[in-house]
């Protein structure tokens, strides 16, 4: 008897040791003198999502990863229940336009390698339902989020999805369509269902048409004007339309513009409200990187900047914004908001924006939550030749007003 105990007892010690030790080991990459804005990039990169995919490609998340919620959280049990899936979801889904990316430096080509294996053994362990990280999507409606950001990553990475084996493809499949069984609220969660059929959409699933007619039907009656969308009834003042709706509908277009013209009109002024709303996001970021602190989820970092950063990714900043620019910008957000000593605990993200501020963060936030931060990166999936990484450094609009300079001035776009 107490033979088998130490058999059970030892191995989870060891384990829980090691996952503690890794979450602080330094990648040759980390190692290695900053000289480069991509290298600083990949450094931040690394040092944040390690812990999560090692110890899922170990098996070991559910172990390692720390189970904690807000302070003012309101249903603890089921927040600490949907943390994998959420912070896998959003580790994926801004690490996978670099996934998918070929080439770069020795180092840059041996770490993405790295990272391949180790996502796709990570997500295969999340679907085994014998492996410790299996991953039930069927627990509570925040799943229906988290399903859509590993959809979204698979739309990001095509490499990702067919680096899948079969089996795995269609249990993937199966569990995020389980997502279907829970109502959206009445409020950016249309995006999520939608999000979830457009990629059943592109990988040849059938997908439910009506779905994301409602979503795309519902956001253009939630138009407000000059480039930004009501969350729901009423506007609010916070980082939504960047987390959530612009990147959303940016990537429902690209996918469903291949299967049907029925929405080009839409989707024209969509690309319109796409880049007016990145020049505002530009215009947000101060002197030192620092931004507006206000509305709920700030916890989520640099993702305030996930739209400027996709329409970066995918080259479709406004002629206003130069690449170099959009480059220096999000790489003074990288700083300030990872630069707190207090930013990390045991490797894991804390909740806040500034380092360890968990008076911010909100009843729905888990340790998975401030993990959507990772798609600031999404950038890194463009080649080191780009000219957004080799161009030369440029100041960004609130450098070039705060020094003094003669700057344009800018103006609403009526939009509608």
């Amino acid at each position: 008897m107490k033979i088998a105990v130490f058999k059970i007892i030892i191995p989870f010690i060891l384990s829980l040791l090691i996952g503690n030790v890794f979450a602080q080991k330094k990648s040759a990459l980390q190692k290695m003198p900053v000289q480069t804005d991509r290298q600083f990039w990949l450094q931040e990169m690394d040092k944040m999502v390690r812990p999560v995919l090692y110890n899922l490609a170990m098996d070991s998340l559910k172990m390692n990863m720390p189970q904690m919620t807000s302070i003012r959280v309101d249903n603890k049990e089921s927040r600490i229940k949907v943390q994998y899936v959420e912070v896998l979801g959003r580790v994926l889904s801004g690490i996978s336009p670099w996934l998918q990316l070929e080439g770069g430096t020795i180092e840059e080509i041996s770490l993405r390698k790295q990272y391949r294996a180790w996502a796709i053994q990570g997500i295969k362990n999340s679907l085994d339902s014998n492996a410790k990280d299996f991953m039930n999507y069927n627990i509570a409606g925040q799943q229906l989020v988290d399903a859509s950001f590993i959809s979204l990553a698979f739309i990001r990475s095509p490499w990702l999805w067919e680096n899948l084996d079969y089996k795995n493809q269609a249990l993937m499949v199966k569990s995020i369509a389980l997502t279907r069984k829970f109502k959206p609220g009445f409020s950016n969660w249309l995006l999520f269902s939608a999000m979830n059929e457009a990629f059943m959409a592109k990988y040849g699933f059938e997908w439910d048409v009506m779905r994301v007619d409602y979503s795309l039907q519902q956001l253009e009656q939630w138009y407000v004007g000059d480039g930004m969308y009501k969350d729901g009834s009423a506007f609010a003042f916070d980082y939504y339309n960047s987390y959530v709706i612009h990147p959303y509908l940016g990537t429902l277009m690209d996918v469903i513009k291949e299967k049907t013209n029925a929405y080009n009109r839409m989707f024209d002024k969509i690309k319109k409200r796409n880049q007016r709303y990145a020049i505002i996001q530009e215009r947000l970021i101060h002197t030192d990187g620092s931004f507006p602190a206000t509305g709920r989820s700030i916890i989520y970092r640099g993702a305030a900047f996930h739209h400027l950063a996709d329409m970066a990714w995918k080259n479709r900043l406004p002629d206003q914004i130069l690449p170099e620019q959009a480059r220096c910008a999000l790489t003074a957000v990288i700083k300030k908001t990872l630069e707190s000593s207090s930013t990390y605990k045991n490797g894991w993200l804390t909740l806040g924006l500034y380092g360890d501020q968990p008076n911010l963060a909100d009843t729905y936030n888990n340790q998975g939550s401030p993990y959507l931060a990772t798609n600031i990166f999404l950038p890194l999936g463009l080649p080191d030749t780009h000219p957004f990484w080799a161009n030369p450094a440029v100041k960004w609009s609130a450098q070039k007003i705060w020094s003094g300079e003669n700057f344009e001035n800018d103006h609403s776009e009526d939009l509608r």
